[in-house]
């Protein structure tokens, strides 16, 4: 029998643009393009489809700009969506309608006690069978810890040093159990040795091609989707076995995310150890 599709969920930008600023790459005065931005949404969909991927797509809503970025939704885990609880307050009004989605496809929805920030599969990525955890900024340290005992899983936090760097999917891509990009200046010095220690294989990605947000890929099987313009993370991909697909994703930069935040796996990440 073959195996089935991945599945991914996304989110048309019919509504995408730069209406407030909460990280360092977005900038009301300089905003976005809708048309290029729908032109380059369609042709990632579309990459993503010929790649064998299903597509579904939440229905887009006025006043939330970031509903695109469905990967900051939550963490799928089986059949579980353990929902964002978002740190500020223009996102968390995201959440009704992502829980909402997933309740209706048949998902556990799990949501956080009060008090704790997580921002799923932004700042949440499994390598093998553990869960690597960005906290600083978006997401709390003891947000992760409390995920990792609901899900009854390993979880190694890592701190995110560098403000444009601020999810984790911005600055690590798992490509399969224990083989992962990163961009090691995004991280301290022990996040880097605590990478390097779980991590056989660390493929790092340049200051230049990581502003590029190079690191947030999509990987499907052998085939990594990453933003345009990172010949050096091509080269590297195609010397570990792996063949890169660009697609131009300028106009998603600009609010500070890339071909990963557009996208939430929902069947598991082909990096991910709980999936076998």
């Amino acid at each position: 029998m073959p195996a089935a599709a991945p599945r991914i969920l996304m989110c048309p930008p019919d509504y995408f643009g730069i209406e407030y600023e909460i990280n360092p790459w977005m900038s009301r005065a300089q905003g976005a393009d809708p048309t290029a931005a729908r032109r380059q949404w369609q042709t990632l969909r579309d990459t993503l489809a010929g790649l064998g991927v299903a597509v579904e797509t939440l229905t887009p809503q006025p006043g939330l700009p970031d509903l695109v970025f469905t990967a900051n939704a939550g963490l799928v885990f089986g059949n579980t969506f353990l929902s964002s609880r978002f740190k500020h307050a223009v996102r968390a009004e995201e959440s009704p309608h992502f829980e909402a989605w997933f309740a209706a496809h048949g998902f556990g929805v799990v949501t956080l006690p009060e008090g704790m920030f997580h921002e799923g599969a932004g700042d949440a990525l499994f390598c093998g069978d553990t869960l690597f955890a960005g906290y600083r900024t978006r997401s709390d340290a003891a947000a992760h810890h409390w995920v990792a005992a609901k899900l009854g899983v390993r979880c190694l936090p890592l701190e995110l040093v560098n403000p444009r760097f601020y999810h984790l999917d911005t600055c690590f891509c798992p490509l399969a159990p224990g083989v992962a990009l990163y961009h090691p200046d995004a991280f301290d010095g022990y996040g880097r040795r605590v990478l390097a220690a779980h991590v056989g294989t660390l493929i790092p990605v340049t200051a230049a091609e990581a502003s590029r947000f190079g690191c947030n890929a999509v990987v499907v099987g052998r085939s990594v989707v990453h933003n345009a313009d990172c010949p050096e993370l091509s080269a590297a991909l195609v010397a570990h076995g792996y063949r890169p697909v660009a697609v131009e994703l300028g106009e998603f930069l600009k609010a500070g995310g890339s071909a990963k935040c557009l996208t939430l796996r929902l069947d598991g990440e082909d990096a991910a150890g709980w999936q076998c």
